[in-house]
């Protein structure tokens, strides 16, 4: 292999990013298709990996960028905002070099999804084929927020990831640096919300981003959504179901599929879902372990994707090819199914209705296919955002050991503003795979405040997995472009969007939901005054008094996609 390091290409406006180049050693061909990935996470970290050798190996020159603003490379860093044209600047250079044949594909993950997307919506010359790997869909409810509630792991990825860079470019270029570097989980946890002065001096555009709290044309812009209708290429996406762009991912699936820009994107949208984290695929997750064939290494993924170039960049056979468009792994029985499309189309919609005896935060409720026949029936519980429900676990990015993905829950599901729900011990398995919403009927002393659902598998432990979870901010119940606060006192009827899953709950395990009003800091807590919570001090949160109803004029359920046997 040939390494070329630290080739400066100059953009639009004449800033130069760095760029490593990888040939294959071939004396027969002397010009290769070539693969990018730009990337605002340092090229050199790449530079041994196991995915660039096998491309190389594959035959495919490879070509590595920092984005704007980061580590080698020129200028300012502001988060996707120049992406695109930098992408497009790019791919030009990368077909006028002697050694592209003019053929480009894209690779890479997370924030490198973006970089992927969003030059895709121009329809650039020569690229013909995309491996968006856990990415967003949407800038705002895919990545910056969920459903109106401010999501956190984009402060943490700013502090952690972000930060420290821009601080010591300035230090390099003896601009003096007045502060500290931050901490994590002091910024997590500070009111109001990204107070710290080492992001209010550095990481600016995080306070862009809490001012933008509606989705408005600062976000559409960024969103691939947006723009599925311009975007041509085929595309495989790749995700886990422990990750925290599972809608997103399934979201370019269904939206490539119906609007992609051209025929053969329509018909060439691919996707894979394992029981992964964010950039952990192998299969085990804190303590559990989804068995043998959980792993990348076990369904060759590295394969797939080469498989996937040389059908469309080499026009080679279908070798290790897809047997159909959707691949996903079910847990419960841990194995892997190939569908004709997601969702399955063979699902059936059941409604599960809460049930209790109007004490679910102490004695659980019960989930049944029967709704109540009760004139009056409901749970309450106090949030107080001083003392926070807290996340343990699920579709997150956060630090600390055993963070992510498939945790117990019990813990956090014998507190008091925790509802409880669960059916009867299951007589048998009964599978569980496609997008999960709970409707509740609700109320609030307060004019705005958060309700959460999340979704567990209790073994015969009785240790309650999450595999899916959820939050509303109250007043985006009606739109996500405009805010309504509610009156206090009066019964809405919401939706709760509680992200998919693919689960098989097996014979004597029970479904589990639980209800309250926060999941912190996955999102960030709502103060319940109806202000603005993103700038809000601590004085002007309150408590609130929130209650589900679950009678026979508000039917509150989880409706979960049932699959046949």
């Amino acid at each position: 292999m040939k390494i070329e390091k630290n080739v400066m290409v100059s953009m639009k406006d004449n800033i130069k990013l760095a760029t490593d180049i990888y040939l294959p050693n071939s004396e027969e061909e002397k010009s290769f298709p070539s693969l990018v990935n730009r990337t605002p996470y340092n090229k050199d970290y790449v530079e041994n990996s196991k995915e660039i050798k096998a491309y190389v190996d594959a035959g495919y020159a490879v070509v590595v960028q920092d984005v704007r603003g980061r580590y080698h490379s020129e200028g300012m860093f502001v988060p996707y905002e120049y992406e695109t044209e930098d992408g497009l600047e790019l791919f030009k250079w990368v077909r006028k070099q002697k050694w592209c044949n003019g053929r480009l594909g894209t690779f890479g993950a997370s924030y490198h999804g973006g970089t992927q997307w969003l030059p895709a919506t121009k329809n650039p010359e020569g690229l013909q084929a995309m491996v968006p790997v856990i990415t967003f869909d949407d800038l705002y409810s895919g990545s910056a927020y969920y459903d109106g509630a401010k999501i956190l792991h984009d402060l943490r990825w700013t502090v952690a990831d972000i930060i420290p860079d821009i601080m010591e470019r300035a230090k390099k270029s003896r601009i003096k640096v007045t502060v500290e570097p931050p901490e994590v989980y002091n910024c997590l946890e500070k009111i109001p919300l990204a107070s710290d002065e080492a992001v209010k001096l550095y990481g600016k555009y995080y306070l862009d981003w809490m001012k933008h709290n509606t989705y408005d044309d600062y976000w559409k812009k960024m969103s691939p959504k947006e723009h599925y209708k311009d975007i041509t290429v085929p595309t495989l996406n790749i995700s886990g179901w422990y990750d925290i762009f599972v809608p997103s991912t399934l979201n370019n699936y269904m939206g490539m599929k119906k609007n992609g820009g051209s025929e053969i994107a329509r018909k060439n949208t691919f996707l894979i879902m394992g029981p992964w984290s964010h950039l952990n695929f192998s299969g085990k997750i804190n303590e559990f372990d989804f068995g043998p064939n959980a792993s990348e290494d076990a369904i060759n993924l590295l394969l797939i994707k080469i498989a996937w170039y040389d059908y469309w960049l080499k026009d080679k056979p279908r070798k290790y090819f897809l047997k159909k468009p959707v691949k996903i792994f079910v847990m419960g029985e841990n194995r892997w199914r190939d569908e004709d499309d997601w969702p399955l189309p063979n699902t059936k919609y059941i409604s599960y209705y809460l049930h209790s005896e109007g004490n679910a935060n102490i004695k659980n409720g019960f989930l049944s296919k029967e709704k109540s026949q009760k004139a009056l029936s409901s749970d309450h519980f106090v949030y107080d955002p001083m003392n926070p429900v807290p996340t343990l676990g699920g579709q997150v990015i956060l630090p600390g050991e055993g963070a992510i993905g498939p945790r117990d829950q019990t813990k956090v599901e014998q507190r008091d503003d925790v509802l409880v729900y669960e059916t009867d011990i299951l007589k048998e398995d009964l599978t569980v795979i496609g997008p999960l919403n709970a409707k509740l009927f609700i109320s609030s002393d307060c004019k705005d405040t958060d309700f959460t659902v999340k979704l567990t598998d209790v073994d015969e432990k009785n240790i309650s997995r999450i595999l899916s979870d959820g939050i509303l901010r109250v007043r985006y119940r009606n739109s996500f472009e405009k805010t309504e606060l509610i009156e206090p006192g009066k019964i809405y009827e919401i939706n709760v969007n509680t992200s998919a899953t693919a689960n098989t709950f097996l014979k004597g395990h029970r479904i589990r939901i639980s209800v309250s009003s926060c999941n912190f800091p996955r999102f960030n807590r709502n103060s319940n005054s109806g202000g603005d919570i993103m700038f809000e001090e601590a004085s002007t949160y309150k408590k609130a008094n929130n209650t589900i109803y679950h009678d026979l004029n508000h039917p509150s359920c989880i409706i979960l996609p049932i699959i046949p046997k």
